[in-house]
């Protein structure tokens, strides 16, 4: 049901050549399995073509009533021989249809994924995470629905409508042409009635989503709501926005019992119509009862296929909505990378010249500006400030998420764009403030770090980020699951196998963003220590907000505005005088 929803969420789009063109990219995808699409199109035709000699049978087999039994059985046979061929082609076009297209979703939703993971960051910080697995899943989930089903539909109903109009003409002229007078009059009130209810269910939609928003943000933030004393007021607001649902949706339900009595109206009219009519043509001799019985067969069936097809039509347009979507991350330009394993063994040194930037989204607002400053290997660089400074940022373009507006980024006095970006990163790691895990084992979790590492090594790693004791204490050690996002353990826990995670990668140049600023005492005495280790004889760019944590550093940079205003160590920049690093040291103590 929530499936659905979502689909009938997603955009339509309107037929043109340009997005006809690029759905057909689809064919593509179906690489050795084509033959399978155009096999499957044969048995649709012949579908359609069996489906369409019903009614005329049908007639034939009344007008075989003053013939012999013979007769009679022989028309009966011929219908069940139809039925049994309808049944046949029916099977193996469903079952053509289904295997081409998981042939081709199959090549699409990995060739989408493959794009989308090795995208830049600019891509991900310019775009909702709920949109893009939204393109993943509801986009190809919709390609999937209509090709699997409603092309074929489309096809087979497009088929019947105008094989059974140019039958009901060969039946007979006069009643074809009062039928076709009457359509019109369907069309006309359906598209009106149509579009009407569907902007009121637009409506109830949105407010349903409001609605559904609240209840998401109030259960999320449940401490805030009652710490406030919010409650009355967020049932206010959710009463206000039920009662909107409610009055949207009572409109839309007289908009729909009018239309449906105005079509119930309109088809039996239709009906008592047509069978008058006819009974006069037939009283006139002018049409046989066979013909009367074929010709109401043919109306039912290309009344019934005209019905569906708005259906599939608008099934068609969200599917190449769909297909323009996921061709645009597939079209999008990814980042360099290879796979193989480094053979980059970095010693490194780190050095920014002149290094300035600005985020993408935000191109005005200079977050770096002329950045220079120098670690040698095995020295540990801490970089100090307030707030928005431009800490974090300097690890982002270490990691090369981001390349500098200008200025360089050296890595052993080589430009960072020079090395392949794949080798590069597998040279650096970083331990964040908010550490995230997967939402699996814990030893899943620490050989993130080195897929395949054998389970000695991620233990040894386990040990020297002092995470192996607690580890054993759970009754499923290594095997214990960490929850989503790693709920099931504690900061200290998760920061501990963190640590262990970037010691099985044994980097070159490490990055600690404020590792320790959210741990309680005891946790980050811990923490700490595995630090420690992890930092021996390596490059470690430390960031900080605790400056105690930062007093062993070879070398401190104090940012400001995107500026580094001082340099030194932790000895030299309290004894200056009117400084940043001491005024925030003496906060800090205070």
């Amino acid at each position: 049901m929530a499936k659905k929803e979502k689909q009938d969420d997603l955009p339509k789009a309107k037929l043109s050549v340009s997005n006809l063109k690029k759905s057909l990219r689809l064919i593509s995808y179906m690489g050795k399995h084509k033959w399978k699409l155009f096999l499957g199109m044969i048995f649709l035709a012949l579908t359609g073509a069996t489906a369409l000699l019903f009614p005329k049978l049908m007639g034939d087999l009344i007008k075989t009533a003053d013939f012999s039994t013979e007769e009679i059985n022989r028309m009966g046979l011929l219908l069940l021989v139809l039925f049994t061929a309808q049944a046949v082609f029916s099977f193996f076009r469903v079952v053509l249809f289904v295997n081409v297209t998981e042939n081709m979703l199959l090549a699409i939703r990995q060739d989408t994924y493959n794009n989308l993971i090795k995208m830049p960051m600019q891509f991900f910080s310019s775009r909702k995470v709920s949109e893009l697995n939204s393109r993943v899943a509801a986009d190809i989930s919709q390609i999937q629905d209509t090709f699997t089903t409603g092309i074929a539909e489309f096809l087979r109903q497009t088929i019947i409508v105008i094989g059974g109009v140019i039958a009901l003409f060969f039946t007979s002229i006069k009643l074809s042409l009062l039928m076709l007078a009457v359509i019109p009059v369907f069309v006309i009130a359906a598209v009106f009635f149509g579009k009407y209810i569907k902007k009121l269910s637009k409506q109830a939609q949105d407010e349903v989503t409001e609605s559904n928003t609240i209840v998401g943000e109030t259960l999320q933030g449940i401490a805030n709501v009652k710490a406030f004393t919010n409650e009355f007021f967020e049932v206010f607001r959710y009463k206000k926005a039920t009662e909107r649902i409610k009055s949207i949706a009572i409109k839309g339900g007289l908009a729909r019992g009018a239309f449906s009595s105005f079509i119930i109206f309109c088809i039996f009219g239709a009906i008592v119509l047509l069978v008058w009519y006819a009974v006069k043509l037939q009283n006139a001799g002018d049409l046989t009862q066979s013909e009367l019985i074929t010709f109401i067969l043919y109306t039912i069936f290309v009344g019934a296929s005209i019905g569906g097809l708005p259906i599939q039509y608008a099934q068609i347009q969200k599917a190449i909505g769909s297909t323009e979507r996921v061709f645009d991350i597939i079209d999008e330009t990814p980042e360099n990378l290879n796979e193989y394993k480094s053979e980059l063994n970095l010693k490194g040194d780190l050095r920014f010249d002149q290094v300035s930037f600005a985020y993408p989204s935000r191109k005005d607002m200079r977050v770096l500006d002329k950045v220079s400053f120098q670690v040698e290997q095995s020295q540990t660089l801490a970089i100090a400030g307030p707030s928005g400074a431009g800490k974090s940022t300097i690890a982002s373009l270490i990691l090369r998420f981001y390349d500098p507006e200008s200025g360089k980024v050296y890595f052993d006095d080589q430009p960072a764009n020079q090395y392949d970006l794949h080798e590069l990163r597998q040279e650096l790691a970083i331990v964040p403030q908010e550490v995230f895990l997967f939402g699996g084992t814990i030893l899943e979790n620490i050989s993130y770090g080195k897929p395949g590492s054998s389970k000695e090594a991620i233990k040894e790693a386990a040990q020297q980020a002092n995470a192996h004791d607690f580890i054993k204490g759970f009754p499923d050690a290594y095997d214990t699951l960490v929850g989503e996002r790693g709920v099931q353990l504690s900061g200290g826990q998760r920061q501990r196998i963190a640590i262990a995670r970037a010691l099985l990668k044994n980097p070159s140049i490490l990055i600690l963003d404020e590792a320790t600023s959210s741990l309680d005492t005891e946790s980050e005495k811990l923490v700490q220590d595995a630090l420690n280790k992890l930092m021996k004889n390596r490059t470690s760019i430390v960031i900080a907000h605790r400056l105690s944590t930062i007093k062993n550093a070879d070398k401190i940079l104090v940012l400001d505005q995107g500026k580094i205003i001082e340099e030194g160590t932790h000895e030299s920049l309290l004894h200056t005088d009117n400084g940043l690093y001491k005024k925030l040291t003496e906060l800090q103590l205070e």
